[in-house]
């Protein structure tokens, strides 16, 4: 059974975090909560200027 997780905020930390529970069979993101648009953050978490690409 997977950890349940919902990210408040998708700020660095948060995608920092979601990165890492994508990488994991173990948890899985149910919500993520942030005023920004879908695509922003779908664009943030792909093009990322420290981390690189996703």
């Amino acid at each position: 059974m997977a950890l349940k997780i919902a990210i408040n905020g998708f700020g660095r930390i948060g995608r920092c975090v979601a990165r890492i529970a994508a990488t994991r069979d173990d948890v899985e993101i149910v919500a993520i909560n942030d005023m920004a648009s879908m695509d922003m953050m779908l664009y943030l978490l792909k093009n990322d200027s420290v981390h690189g690409t996703f």
